[in-house]
């Protein structure tokens, strides 16, 4: 993959996500729970028009879907369904070492729930996919990565 255009700032990441996801209905977040899961809930906010689900690792059975109410984005108690997806979002942390991800179960799960001309995006920091060489083994339409700096300041 190839570098296309930059973005700076969170700001900046919920543009590029939102122009990216276009004029999908439905998208579907897969990641670790937890780690994941406030990223999820930020970038559902940018697409509250849409319906959004998160599914904790590769537990199906346990997606639930995104509400938007007053003071954030929320996951509802009810288990929802994410089946017919036009967007699967793959976070990060699914690539992080400590939760052994199985990658062909992973894509498993992705076709089940993709629609035939869905897209696969993945949203990372750190170049997360690439340090754990999974450009190969998924086939990402675009992966946005994002580097994190910062300083402590008295």
């Amino acid at each position: 993959m190839e570098d296309i255009y930059e973005w700076k700032g969170l700001n900046g990441q919920l543009v590029t996500f939102k122009k990216e996801v276009g004029d999908a209905e439905k998208i579907t977040f897969i990641g670790s729970p937890s780690v994941c899961t406030p990223f999820a809930e930020f970038l559902s906010y940018v697409v509250r028009d849409k319906e959004n689900h998160f599914i904790p690792l590769l537990d199906i059975d346990d997606c639930h879907e995104f509400e938007s109410k007053p003071y954030a984005m929320v996951l509802k108690d009810e288990v929802s369904d994410p089946h017919g997806s036009d967007v699967v979002v793959l976070l990060g942390g699914l690539s992080m070492p400590k939760y052994d991800v199985d990658t062909d179960e992973l894509n498993a799960l992705v076709k089940e729930i993709l629609k035939d001309e869905g897209r696969i995006i993945g949203v990372c920091f750190m170049d997360m996919f690439t340090k754990a060489e999974w450009l190969d083994k998924f086939d990402f339409d675009c992966i946005i990565d994002g580097t994190l700096t910062g300083v402590v300041k008295k």
